[in-house]
């Protein structure tokens, strides 16, 4: 099966399913996608139709009720339920931080979620009261609090989303649609899940270089790192957009550049405005950024690098779910998310045990998303891994320790596959459609597993 030259890019080389794709769009419109936030305490923002919103057309939230806090919790970390359309996180978070007068510091959030979508998901806010939000009004937003808990949110406390998702354009009869889904699903099945890839919104579609100015970072390559950011046109974006990074490309001017960028591209202007004053400061104006979205620029390039690791390994038909020598692998907690920080490796005394556990689903291989403190694998994973490092040019100690390369560059692991849990499919009124609803793990990716399906040859088409 072909793969889009996108995909390469991006690592993603292979499919692991020989099923025809059933072709289609997603994300026709916002509402065809939308994702609801899970946490480990079984916490759900969810996104019903029972009560009309003037913000959010025909969309409400519900939310857990909280338990009892002390007076001094209820001066610390309030926790809310957001419900955004077509918003990034971190926008969304800069609306309501700056619409209730307080730094971004003060909210913290658990997971991102997709721009181009319906989306409902918890964060805390720090030192605030119910009140301040009962008559806030943001664009295509609402904020509700819940109540008072102990600290502040983070990743630790996510246990993964549900998916509703609606794909549409389809040109194979409906029966046949729903049995090459039900045909790719078991073939996922069998290899232990869907491939754990890195989806192609955590490099961006329309202009995917966060992994190169990641590469550029680790490589100490501070000034390149910024103008690959900030200058580098990409054919799909705005043409407006396309316009000012030209110029700037031309000219380095990057005064002007913070004058004529479009507002849109916020971030891009706050580096500009910080380098107009500093032109040669360019880790101060990387600075400029939430410290969240810096640390993602070195974390896509470790996940470009996961993804190529994943590729080869399927194209070395190496199994995902039965584990090799040298192999790195882990634990499953009882909530079902790997527990990466306690690996084991696999050797000749343990690997028939290994692959018990594996087989009874109380582990999983995983690879390195390397980084300054994470080993590659050993045996023949190992050798696969030290051939991509060196085709792209990464050698251990050609690595430069600095402010912006230190942001979660540690590394870690992550499993090759992922669950797919709570499944289900109907046809839609529209015999052009499907919707189909799961569950995934936090850290995977809902279009990876749309991607097996659909076997896209063009995604930006196809509205990855």
């Amino acid at each position: 099966m072909s793969v889009s030259e996108l995909d390469k890019l991006l690592g993603m080389e292979v499919y692991a399913t020989k099923t025809s794709g059933i072709g289609g769009t997603i994300k026709t419109t916002a509402d065809d996608f939308i994702v609801e936030e899970l946490l480990v305490d079984g916490s759900k923002a969810s996104i019903t139709g029972d009560v009309p919103n003037k913000a959010l057309g025909s969309t409400s939230i519900s939310t857990p009720t909280p338990t009892p806090t002390t007076t001094a919790q209820r001066q610390r970390y309030l926790l809310c339920s957001l419900v955004k359309r077509n918003w990034d996180t971190f926008t969304a978070i800069k609306n309501l931080a700056k619409a209730l007068n307080i730094t971004q510091a003060q909210i913290q959030f658990a997971g991102i979620k997709d721009a181009k979508a319906l989306t409902a998901q918890h964060l805390t806010i720090e030192n605030i009261h119910p009140e301040n939000l009962t008559q806030l009004e943001l664009k295509d937003a609402q904020i509700h609090p819940i109540g008072y808990i102990r600290e502040m949110l983070s990743l630790f406390y996510l246990l993964g989303n549900n998916f509703t998702i609606t794909i549409k354009n389809l040109t194979t009869p409906p029966t046949e649609v729903k049995e090459q889904i039900e045909q790719t699903t078991q073939e996922l099945t069998l290899i232990g899940g869907i491939p754990n890839f890195f989806g192609h919104q955590r490099f961006g579609t329309t202009r995917p270089i966060t992994h190169l100015v990641g590469k550029a970072l680790l490589e100490g390559k501070i000034e390149e790192a910024a103008l690959t950011f900030l200058a580098n046109p990409s054919p799909h974006e705005h043409p407006q957009s396309r316009q000012s990074r030209q110029e700037l490309q031309e000219t380095n001017n990057f005064k002007q550049a913070a004058q004529t960028f479009p507002k849109q591209l916020r971030y891009e202007k706050l580096m500009l405005n910080h380098l107009a004053e500093n032109p040669q400061d360019f880790t101060g104006a990387f600075q400029r950024l939430p410290p969240k979205l810096q640390a993602l620029f070195v974390q896509a390039h470790q996940s470009y690098l996961f993804n190529r690791f994943l590729s080869a390994r399927i194209n070395h038909d190496l199994p995902l779910n039965i584990a090799q020598e040298g192999d790195f692998v882990v634990n499953i907690e009882r909530t079902g998310l790997p527990l990466t920080t306690a690996e084991k490796i696999v050797t000749p005394q343990n690997i028939n045990q290994i692959n018990e556990a594996l087989k009874a689903g109380k582990m999983r291989v995983a690879l390195p998303l390397w980084g300054f403190k994470q080993k590659l694998s050993s045996g023949i994973m190992g050798e696969i891994e030290q051939t991509i490092l060196k085709q792209e040019g990464l050698e251990p100690e050609n690595l430069q320790s600095n402010p912006l390369s230190r942001i979660s560059g540690r590394g870690s692991l992550r499993t090759t596959t992922t669950p797919l849990k709570n499944f289900t499919q109907k046809n839609n009124p529209n015999p052009d459609s499907i919707t189909l609803s799961f569950m995934l793990l936090r850290g995977s990716y809902a279009t990876v597993y749309l991607r097996e399906l659909m076997k896209p040859i063009n995604p930006l088409n196809a509205g990855f």
